[in-house]
């Protein structure tokens, strides 16, 4: 039996080596690693919103796929108010983000297209490009002309396809946001379409707390990720764009078909999410002021702030990066380490993630013992 484990032992000692093991670990601190950014997950409205649904007989299981049994009118009531919110003429719920990005890579580029990811982008589209038929192109982090030339070098080659662009709207490890205007242009002027990953966008930025494409949410090129499990505080993924691209991924997307359908509980409760991020704008006024707080902080340690609720604080060396987190939650600060291969080699950091379950006064405290930590390290 050792004989057949010897190679999973060798690559975690490998993984060990080089600072890269990852272990799960137990929530302890105050609460700047989650993705909880308006904090909704604990929200007394989701509760009484899933109370409510249980009251009125909706299932826990779906009991099948969509295409099966599995299709619950919540399902369906989801879909038309989010496609009504976000602005889109349709919407299609998956289970999760990963699968509906990888179906979306997957199912929507045609052999004769081209497929333009940036390079940050995340790891869900890189799953999805193992399976993409299209011809596969890397552009420059948010740089639109890199875009740009790749579509009009393929052209040149003879490519008569569509061209594919896809980005995140706002990154998850940098908290940068991507030229979306620029690249629905790009798209339009070529004919082509945009993925739009809304994933850290939803909820907190754009009109509304629409994301970052808001403003052109109902074009017939654009097609958006709209996840469920970050700041609406719940799980699951909402894809927004054209009734024809919604019904062809009910056709064509395995991960959509071949999948059980997220609970029918877990739909109506995402539906009081939407409605919550409608009626209480207060909830995003009071995460602006923490970014506001942080971007300060980080300034006064001579270090960029990225204006959004994503802080990096690059540290570089893995090791470095580890015991910072590990000092920091000593102190009583869930703050998280962060490594490659899920950043570029060489950026190891800390990953400081702020939401409504932070007090001012504790994101005060937290850029303090992170000032501390990097006047030590330099001593």
């Amino acid at each position: 039996m050792t004989s057949r484990l010897t190679r999973f032992e060798t690559a975690l000692s490998g993984l060990d080596r080089k600072g890269r093991r990852r272990r799960l670990e137990a929530r302890e601190g105050v609460d700047f690693a989650s993705n909880d950014y308006l904090g909704l997950a604990a929200s007394p409205r989701l509760a009484a919103a899933a109370r409510d649904a249980i009251g009125r007989g909706v299932p826990i299981g779906a009991a099948g796929s969509r295409l099966l049994r599995g299709n619950h009118p919540e399902h369906e009531a989801l879909e038309a108010e989010a496609a009504a919110f976000f602005g889109a003429e349709r919407a299609l719920f998956f289970g999760a983000g990963f699968s509906a990005n990888v179906a979306l890579i997957q199912t929507l580029p045609e052999r004769r297209d081209l497929l333009v990811h940036d390079e940050l982008i995340h790891a869900s589209v890189h799953d999805g490009l193992r399976g993409c038929r299209a011809e596969i192109g890397c552009a420059q982090h948010n740089d639109p002309q890199t875009v740009e030339d790749a579509i009009k070098a393929w052209r040149g080659r003879g490519g008569l396809g569509a061209p594919w662009i896809a980005t995140e709207s706002l990154y998850s490890m940098d908290g940068d946001r991507a030229p979306v205007a620029d690249l629905i242009a790009i798209a339009e002027r070529h004919d082509g379409f945009l993925l739009l990953d809304e994933a850290h966008a939803t909820g907190v930025l754009g009109e509304g707390g629409r994301g970052l494409g808001a403003a052109f949410e109902g074009r017939d090129c654009l097609v958006s990720t709209h996840t469920c499990g970050k700041a609406l505080g719940v799980s699951g993924a909402l894809v927004t764009g054209p009734a024809a691209i919604m019904d062809f991924l009910v056709n064509r997307a395995r991960p959509f078909i071949y999948a059980t359908a997220p609970s029918p509980l877990i739909a109506a409760v995402v539906r009081e999410s939407l409605r919550i991020v409608a009626d209480e704008p207060e909830r995003r006024t009071r995460l602006a002021s923490l970014i506001a707080i942080a971007d300060r902080k980080l300034a006064a340690l001579g270090l960029p702030g990225s204006g959004s609720q994503i802080q990096p604080v690059i540290l570089g060396q893995n090791a470095r990066a580890v015991a910072a987190a590990r000092r920091l939650r000593a102190a009583g600060f869930d703050c998280r380490a962060i490594r490659p291969p899920t950043v570029p080699e060489g950026t190891a950091r800390l990953r400081v993630s702020l939401t409504l379950n932070v007090a001012e006064t504790t994101v005060d405290a937290l850029f303090d013992a992170i000032g501390a930590e990097l006047s030590e390290a330099a001593a």
